[in-house]
């Protein structure tokens, strides 16, 4: 079997959550060889300098990868694509022209190939919140749902949540639709990472509460801030709020710092941070807070669980499902209803640890290694293997 595979994401700027999950399909479905059957992925890329890719995927643990380089750029590729259905992959490169399946982990869905095209679509948020992406963004996600509802043969969702929603809110069909759950680093970090980390960022000994993300609007920062500024005046929590990511668009980030001037150093802004150093954040947070509006799978709640950190998150469709029973839920706009939840945790060391233990055990259900065989069978089923 080989596999044209879209890397592109992984040079997007912020790559995401859809960048963690196209790397992992990246790194793991050439590892996943089953016995007698070779097994062949051809990543590719648009146009960029080897220098450049190589920097990108480089933190995603694919240094030393070397994807097919398109012939168009990004802005072009993407739009011939979702406009004329041109150019095929194979008139892009001869590597991809005798593929069995190509596979999309985005909405950047090529052309039909004469082989077999597997979709995956995250959320319908820009369907659902189109007040919280720029317009080209609204276009780019709207064209690629009603492309993606035409080409693919299948299409991967990350949830049951939302594939119901992308069911109801776009045109592709849910018979087509087979949900994927994301899988989660299971990296155990010591303690003398997280103290490094915290001396690296400037966080001193000061106990905080996390969030990660990209700082976008559907994440509902705002309301954090003013929970924390709440949280600051009426609790009297010797705690900081450390905010961690990549600035998005609409100027989310320039909002966001100005309404935490109020706060002085007890709001800290990172920005993006290495693999290694957001691990040790998570470990090291008493709580870890996840206010968003909408998502498609919440990768961070996990990432948080994974290490042991307890989580409170908005109590909306997506984010019940993947926290289950392990996680603490708050209406997402109710800023004081966030702040008395947050006193809550931090200031009772049994049920911080309660939720800490229980999100330990729901991560461990979520490999990546369990998400890319099950994507590998539906490879196998599209192409009559099974």
């Amino acid at each position: 079997m080989r596999v044209a595979l879209n890397v592109e994401q992984l040079l997007h700027h912020p790559p995401g959550g859809i960048g963690r999950y196209t790397a992992e399909l990246a790194r793991l479905l050439p590892a996943s060889q089953d016995e007698g059957e070779p097994f062949d992925v051809v990543p590719f890329v648009a146009r960029h300098s080897r220098a450049k890719v190589e920097r990108a995927l480089g933190p995603f643990g694919l240094r030393g990868a070397d994807p097919v380089r398109l012939l168009l750029p990004r802005p072009l590729l993407y739009d011939t694509w979702n406009l004329v259905g041109f150019p095929p992959l194979g008139m892009l490169h001869p590597a991809l022209r005798d593929v069995d399946l190509v596979h999309a982990p985005s909405l950047a869905v090529p052309p039909h190939s004469g082989v077999p095209l597997i979709v995956t679509v995250h959320d319908a948020a820009a369907i659902v919140f189109p007040e919280t992406y720029p317009r080209r963004g609204r276009w780019f996600h709207r064209r690629g749902s009603i492309t993606a509802a035409r080409r693919a043969d299948v299409v991967i969702a990350p949830t049951m949540a939302a594939a119901e929603e992308i069911s109801s809110r776009t045109p592709i069909p849910r018979e087509r639709i087979r949900v994927i759950p994301h899988g989660v680093t299971q990296l155990p970090i010591g303690e003398g990472v997280v103290a490094a980390t915290r001396a690296t960022l400037g966080l001193g000994d000061d106990p905080y509460v996390l969030w990660v993300g990209t700082l976008e609007p559907r994440k509902n920062l705002p309301v954090l801030v003013e929970a924390f500024r709440t949280l600051v005046s009426q609790h009297d929590v010797p705690h900081r709020l450390v905010i961690v990511g990549p600035p998005g668009w609409l100027d989310t980030e320039g909002t966001l710092q100005e309404s935490a001037k109020a706060l002085g150093d007890r709001i800290h802004f990172t920005g993006p941070v290495r693999a290694d150093r957001l691990l040790a954040l998570y470990r090291g947070a008493d709580l870890f807070a996840f206010p968003s509006l909408h998502e498609g799978f919440g990768l961070p709640v996990l990432e948080a669980m994974a290490q042991s950190t307890a989580v409170l998150c908005a109590d909306i469709p997506v984010l019940r499902e993947v926290g289950g029973d392990a996680a603490r839920f708050v209406a997402a706009n109710d800023a004081e209803a966030w702040a008395d939840a947050i006193a809550d945790i931090v200031f009772d060391d049994e049920a911080r640890a309660a939720l800490a233990h229980a999100g330990r055990v729901r991560a461990a259900s979520f490999t990546w290694e369990r998400c890319v065989n099950r994507t590998k069978a539906v490879y196998r089923d599209v192409l009559g293997l099974s």
